[in-house]
């Protein structure tokens, strides 16, 4: 780490390293396993001081040469766990550099410690989704039940296991009791038994790693003993491939084991007492790798037939922008790039014109619930974000595939299950774009036309999360506007039909999903994103209100014809004044307290709309939002789609930041599940918004509709 790192930089290697080994120091007597390893960003006051000196200092810089400030101490925010016990652990380190000059190392100490609550359970990591499969992969009882049902017996090369967190669980769910039943399980089809198949761990009932093996905390005598180690489960949905490039999606099999990660062991096979499938395998290879799409069936069998002729994109003067470390400015819009394992792409202190308009703005949080109620599927959600984290999947972008013309990459360091630094080059791509006709007027008096070219400035990643691939874009408009733009593609989770779907009488589609291949079920699922937008609209004191076109009553003096309509703004001032839903026809007007417009008068203000597809689908949003409480969250709360709240210090992600297995009571926030959270002033916030999705695609799923939002200038 140089001197010259700003405080909003993400960590470098050095300071994963340095962080990492104050964080072993810290637990000596037991191996430890990292979560993440990430920036704690300083508080909003230490930037804004530090910002306000640093323009100081560049404006004497002219004619003197300034003293740079000092900037906020840097400190690593480490989430690990310790699995001998369990029990997740969130340390804040100190971070300094030594020797000077950007030459020397980075020093590093542990300056908090917190214990989080017993059943709370950080992110999943890639290294912890690979144990999770690898631990399938050798669990005996699994072998034979592939071998028996299915006459698969190479398991390396046959088998595919995709990880999934464990949703709707409470204290009865036997999976969390496997200690207590002592590994003597049965295993239903109702996924509601626990697995014979212990391995791993020796006599005391600890591993070499520190994981604890299946006897631990496991004497029987005492209530106290079962549950002294806290589990860490993942469910592992299971595919059939031919070969390491088959997609898999379409050979799904019907067994559900679930995997306690902290013991490295299956505890329950859900499906192993069912009765074995009749027939043969879903067999109908629907590839989308290039040299098996002459094995496809339904899908095109050759590479492009009749390809486009070549695109090229090129700007002779070279791009617009400027970047200076992390730094962009373009056309009058400045920000600064940020990145974590969490959220991904960051944009921090984005101005325009030199005025402030977001502080920080990231994709917090996404929730995907699956609508299938048959057993083990009721357990099937995610929150893509907090269980695995976009950060930590995303992957290195390429010219000419995700990426046209003059680009500029930002690469990020992130961390790996042993605390180890992990470079992800070309992570986060910089590019302009023309959009389009801005404006035009053509006077048909005199013939002439002026017309404005739109440009934008686009700053993405890209992150595969188990079988689906989000590409998020964040758009700067030279008409002042911003765009956040999430476009899904990857592959669809597959299931196979259930019994009542099998047979004569059957009916022609799935009930709670769509036929994609013979045999094979897509499960109804949707997909919401929740956006947070800290506002400071020509700075920190905004006020939010909420806008809609109105149709105004007939009145014989002021309304006559019955044609007038107007818009009405509603102000939103309390928490529970703003519990809002997000009807079509609705748009959030956040406002400065304190700038006005020169010619209207009017607050400057920024009006949060939804754009394109965000309205479309919308028939039900509140009712959607609120299945998804009763299905993953069992939350009491009336659930609506709109909710302004004061506690910007407690609570940094929607679903909370800790959304991994665990019990419903310790692990999820009680406050909302929706599309976007704004803050306001440090004070407050606003989601809004959701869409809402069916599958109807073949297993490959080219690129769906993109959900996407838009904030446009008011004044």
């Amino acid at each position: 780490m140089g001197t010259t790192a700003h405080p909003l930089d993400p960590l470098d290697a050095a300071e994963v390293r340095a962080a990492a080994a104050a964080c072993r120091a810290a637990f000596p007597a037991g191996a430890v396993r990292f979560s993440t390893i990430s920036l704690r960003e300083p508080p909003k006051a230490d930037l804004t001081a530090y910002a306000d000196a640093a323009a100081a200092a560049a404006a004497e810089a002219a004619a003197t040469a300034p003293t740079p400030p000092s900037p906020p101490p840097r400190v690593a925010e480490v989430l690990l766990l310790t699995p001998a016990t369990g029990r997740a652990q969130r340390l804040a380190v100190g971070l300094t550099t030594t020797g000077g000059n950007g030459g020397g190392g980075v020093a590093a100490e542990v300056a908090s410690r917190e214990e989080l609550p017993a059943g709370t359970q950080p992110s999943f990591s890639p290294d912890d989704c690979t144990l999770a499969e690898d631990i399938v992969k050798a669990d005996e009882r699994v072998r034979a039940l592939l071998r028996e049902r299915y006459g698969i017996a190479d398991v390396e090369a046959e088998l595919a296991a995709d990880p999934w967190s464990v949703h709707l669980t409470d204290a009865h769910y036997p999976p969390m009791k496997w200690r207590q039943a002592g590994g003597d399980a049965t295993a239903n089809g109702n996924g509601n038994g626990v697995a014979a198949s212990i391995h791993g761990g020796d006599d005391n009932g600890s591993s070499a790693d520190g994981s604890p093996g299946a006897t631990a905390g496991t004497n029987g005598d005492s209530a106290s003993d079962s549950v002294a180690i806290s589990f860490r489960l993942m469910q592992m949905f299971l595919y059939h491939r031919h070969d390491t490039d088959d997609n898999h999606y379409a050979h799904p099999l019907d067994l559900l084991p679930v995997v306690d990660l902290h013991a490295r062991t299956v505890v329950a096979i859900h499906g192993a007492d069912a009765a074995p499938p009749t027939g043969t395998l879903p067999g109908t290879c629907i590839n989308y790798h290039r040299r098996l799409l002459r094995g496809n069936k339904t899908l095109a069998s050759e590479w492009r037939a009749d390809p486009p002729a070549a695109l090229t994109v090129t700007q002779p003067d070279g791009p617009s922008w400027r970047v200076m470390g992390r730094h962009v400015t373009w056309q009058g819009w400045s920000l600064r790039v940020g990145f974590n394992a969490r959220e991904g792409l960051v944009l921090h202190d984005v101005q325009h014109g030199g005025r402030r308009v977001v502080d920080r703005a990231s994709l917090v949080e996404m929730a995907v619930p699956y609508g299938d109620p048959q057993g083990p599927y009721p357990r099937k959600c995610a929150f893509d974000v907090g269980d695995y984290g976009l950060g930590a999947c995303a992957n290195s972008l390429s010219l000419g595939c995700d990426c046209l013309g003059a680009i500029h990459y930002f690469g990020v360091t992130l961390s790996d299950a042993a605390g180890e630094p992990v470079d992800v080059p070309r992570v986060v791509s910089l590019h302009e774009e023309d959009a389009g006709v801005g404006w035009k007027h053509a006077d048909y008096r005199s013939g002439t036309a002026e017309t404005r070219r739109g440009r934008r400035l686009i700053l993405s990643f890209g992150a595969a999360v188990v079988n689906y691939d989000y590409a998020v874009y964040w758009s700067l408009g030279l008409d002042g506007s911003i765009d956040c733009e999430v476009q899904l593609t990857g592959e669809l989770s597959t299931n196979t039909l259930s019994a009542a779907e099998i047979g004569p009488g059957a009916p022609t589609t799935p009930r709670y999903g769509v036929l994609v291949s013979p045999g094979v079920n897509a499960q109804v699922h949707q997909h919401m994103f929740c956006v947070r937008l800290d506002m400071a609209v020509d700075g920190p004191a905004n006020r939010v209100a909420e806008v809609e076109v109105k149709r105004l009553p007939r009145d014989a003096t002021v309304n006559p014809a019955g044609n007038a309509f107007a818009s009405v703004e509603t102000p939103l001032v309390s928490e529970a004044g703003a519990v809002r839903d997000a009807a079509p026809g609705r748009a959030w007007r956040i406002s400065s307290a304190s700038s006005r417009n020169p010619v209207t008068g009017a607050p400057v203000a920024y009006k949060l709309i939804r754009a394109r597809t965000l309205c479309r689908g919308l028939m039900s949003c509140s009712l959607l939002l609120a299945c998804l409480v009763f299905l993953c969250l069992r939350l009491r709360h009336l659930l609506l789609a709109v909710l302004l709240t004061y506690r910007q210090s407690v609570m940094r992600a929607p679903c909370s930041e800790l959304t991994c297995c665990g019990t419903l009571a310790l692990t999820h926030s009680p406050s909302c599940v929706a599309c976007l959270l704004v803050l306001l002033s440090d004070r407050c916030r606003l989601p809004t918004g959701g869409c809402t999705q069916r599958c109807s695609r073949p297993t490959t799923a080219p690129s769906p509709a993109a959900p996407s939002l838009r904030a446009t200038r008011c004044g």
